[in-house]
């Protein structure tokens, strides 16, 4: 039996995670800043020696996108610097890390599939201080597999998805941008992903960058009117819009599709389509609210 230990495990992906580990034949120990403070150096280095850590999966981040522009020291602190702790963490214990990155490592440019070789050219703080993590792993010589996905949502925390869902029962139209493309991914999805990586052991010689996102492309605006068709909230009007209409302190890729060729081939996985996947976390909140 294996240790696995989960940071940022009251998060979007960290609470996917609980239920999957509460069925594991390895042994997961759950953490957030209460636990474990993922910044102190000191601390996680203890922390996996004391509980002979076998695979760190790093679900905490700093995500505001926006508020990151003017938070710079905190997005850098919980994106690069304990990512840099929980590395040497894991090569001083000869452990793997699994740490998740963004989309956002990418710029403006191009409207292909992202493949994980492409230049990386991070638009705003939260995507260079997400880049500044994966550096800071692969530079610290720890066996680690990179994973970047995109659009995340879950029935846990606060996201697209739950929004829409309050938005499109409470008004009679909805503006949402039309003009940024990419994938939903349903964070029980990527949990999956792990998981299997984990209890099939397929970590070890695996080592590298990979994408996971869920099937198929839309934009925002296509996403939120699949929300409120599917929880049959169809009395709002949802009417596509530009970027630039939503004023904000950073620009977000206009394109941000993820090829994950490289994961499905390696890891031998098939990835569900967002819409299977949107259907299925709707059921899940339904059940929740009842």
């Amino acid at each position: 039996m294996k240790n696995i230990l989960i940071t940022g495990a009251n998060g979007q992906l960290g609470s996917e995670m609980r239920r999957l580990g509460a069925v594991a034949a390895n042994n997961y120990i759950f953490t957030d800043v209460a636990e474990l403070d993922i910044t102190d150096a000191c601390a996680v280095k203890q922390f996996v020696g004391e509980h002979a850590i076998d695979v760190i999966v790093n679900c905490a981040a700093y995500t505001n996108v926006d508020k990151a522009e003017s938070d710079e020291a905190t997005a850098m602190l919980i994106n690069a610097v304990a990512v840099q702790n929980l590395a040497e963490a894991a090569k001083n214990a000869d452990a793997t890390l699994i740490h998740i990155s963004t989309d956002y490592v990418f710029g403006c440019e191009g409207n292909t599939p992202r493949t994980e070789d492409m230049p990386l050219n991070p638009l705003g703080v939260y995507g260079r201080t997400k880049l500044a993590g994966e550096q800071a792993v692969l530079q610290s010589g720890c066996s680690a597999i990179i994973i970047r996905t995109a659009w995340l949502y879950s029935e846990f925390g606060n996201n697209f998805v739950k929004t829409m869902l309050r938005l499109t029962s409470e008004r009679e139209s909805l503006n949402v941008v039309f003009d940024q493309v990419g994938t939903p991914t349903y964070a029980g999805d990527l949990a999956l992903a792990i998981f299997s990586i984990i209890e099939g052991d397929k970590y070890q010689g695996n080592e590298g960058v990979y994408h996971f996102s869920d099937e198929g492309v839309c934009s925002w605006y296509d996403f939120a009117t699949e929300i409120a068709y599917m929880a049959g909230h169809r009395n709002c009007v949802i009417t596509p819009c530009h970027s630039n209409e939503f004023p904000s302190p950073v620009t977000r890729p206009p394109y941000s599709v993820l090829d994950k060729t490289k994961f499905k081939n390696r890891f031998e996985m098939a990835i569900p389509h967002w819409r299977e996947s949107l259907a299925y976390c709707l059921k899940r909140i339904k059940e929740q609210s009842k």
